[in-house]
């Protein structure tokens, strides 16, 4: 393993951000994976971290290929993880808004560029990323639909879905958007929690990423064959709304099969504590995605369903 300085930013108040990086192997660019750019990707950065522990291994004991070369860069944004604050601390901007990034730009767009500029080149990049909603998700490796996307490679990672989204202009400036748009063939890899460890899809996003590229011929690695995943178009999940403000009672959790008018969960009065609303099931299915905190506001979505289509 060679530790390497991929960005360094000068800051007048205060040390410099030195962003690191860990390269194992030698030879062609065969994988990158990045994580967190967000000051609470905190789930993210143990993933990291679990994952450079196990190349050390493999490249101790010669389990990684000959000519593939492995970069992990475990974390972006370290000044805004230490201070609890999900974006850029300065200026609440999000570095995985600001790829390619513009070495003469403002702060943000200029860590960006110097990240991408050692990023590019890679064969695979994968992220860990979070959703912009708070909430939790059932594992999943996540695409845009650049027309370079490639859900049969997606597929290698085992894990139980693959998600492709049709991107927004807002996506354009997205690190998995610009890998792809530059030739390297981009995933992001999604768990269940951001801001607290939860150890189980740790291990699972981990056991992903090092099967995804056993499969690939860049290590050799011995794991479970995962699973053969399903392919959804994110448009294709139904989301449910709440339908007044409150307190949340979360019934129901990712992975969890419902069925139509069951009811998933309850809205309560924060004043008085009578439940206001008890939310239901619009179809049969399975919770992709559901909502955390105490409080929701009204029209806010609490879940996302992977309908179940009757044939």
């Amino acid at each position: 393993m060679k530790k390497e300085l991929v960005y360094r930013m000068k800051a007048p108040y205060r040390e410099d951000l030195n962003i690191y990086g860990y390269n194992f192997g030698k030879g062609d660019k065969s994988a990158c994976i990045v994580g967190p750019t967000r000051g609470n990707e905190i789930q993210q950065l143990y993933i990291c971290s679990q994952l450079i522990r196990v190349l050390k291994t493999l490249e101790r004991t010669g389990n990684i290929t000959k000519n593939n070369s492995i970069l992990v860069i475990p974390c972006i944004n370290q000044f805004s993880m230490n201070i609890e604050k999900r974006f850029w601390s300065l200026d609440n901007t999000d570095i995985n808004r600001m790829f390619p990034g513009d070495p003469k730009g403002e702060t943000t767009e200029r860590i960006a560029a110097g990240i991408f500029e050692r990023v590019s080149g890679y064969c695979y990049g994968v992220q860990f990323a979070s959703f912009h909603t708070p909430g939790d998700f059932i594992p999943h490796v996540r695409m845009m639909e650049t027309g370079f996307q490639s859900n049969s490679l997606a597929n290698l990672f085992g894990l139980p879905y693959v998600v492709t989204r049709k991107p927004e202009p807002i996506d354009t400036t997205t690190l998995n958007y610009n890998w792809q748009m530059n030739g390297t063939n981009a995933f992001s890899v999604y768990t269940t929690e951001n801001e607290k460890i939860d150890e189980a899809s740790a291990k699972q996003a981990v056991s992903s990423v090092l099967r995804f590229m056993t499969r690939m011929g860049i290590i050799k690695y011995n794991c479970h064959s995962g699973y053969i995943a399903s392919i959804i178009e994110e448009q294709c999940l139904m989301p449910i709304r709440a339908n007044v403000s409150g307190i949340y009672r979360r019934l129901k959790q990712p992975g969890d099969e419902v069925y139509f008018g069951e009811i998933i969960a309850e809205i309560v009065d924060p004043m008085e504590g009578e439940v206001i609303s008890s939310i239901v099931a619009p179809s049969d299915g399975v919770i992709f995605f559901a909502h955390k905190k105490p409080l929701v506001m009204q029209n806010g979505v609490v879940y996302q369903l992977i309908r179940r289509i009757h044939t």
